[in-house]
């Protein structure tokens, strides 16, 4: 619903209609001194348009299988271990919370990119668990599709939720690849 600047004044006056005949509670007074009306938030800016990429630059490297959580495929037993125990040390964050799907996408691809550049080699992603009744969040079902795409397969060995203390289900640990010099 859009509102006029000048309508919550108006809202100020009905409310004081309405109250009129209302009586406090023992020991409580009602103040009849207007509030401050709410500001209006600020926008983000205007809408920019992003290009798409091509459908082929999105397919993983047809050698590499997709992950799931908790897979590890090329990861020795050890190491895919600790990394669902989360025993690895986390060597870079990365919060997606309140990010649209286009920039959570661009910033874990950029993240990614980065935290392998620097020879990381374990990170934890926290995307937010979203709503319980809908199936949990959007970022939240995105993500590992987006770790299985082109750039960032090609820079992950596995990735596994979270344990309860880094966010259990709404986070995950993403074991990265060692950098070849």
């Amino acid at each position: 619903m859009i509102r006029k600047r000048g309508s919550d004044l108006d809202d100020a006056k009905l409310l004081e209609q309405v109250f009129r005949d209302v009586e406090p509670l023992p020991g409580r007074k009602i103040s009849h001194t207007p509030t401050e009306t709410p500001k209006a938030k600020k926008s983000r800016g205007p809408i920019q348009h992003i290009p798409r990429r091509p459908v082929q630059d999105l397919r993983p490297d047809p050698n590499l299988p997709d992950i799931r959580h908790g897979e590890a495929p090329g990861v020795d037993k050890r190491s895919a271990q600790r990394l669902k125990r989360g025993q690895m040390e986390i060597e870079g964050r990365l919060d997606l919370h309140g990010l649209h799907q286009d920039e959570a996408h661009r910033a874990l691809e950029s993240f990614l990119a980065g935290a392998h550049g620097a020879g990381k080699r374990c990170v934890l992603v926290i995307t937010g668990k979203g709503p319980v009744s809908q199936g949990g969040g959007v970022l939240r079902t995105n993500v590992p599709r987006w770790l299985n795409e082109a750039p960032n397969r090609s820079r992950i060995l596995s990735f596994t939720h979270a344990t309860p203390a880094d966010g259990g289900t709404g986070a995950l640990y993403v074991l990265l690849k060692r950098r070849r010099v």
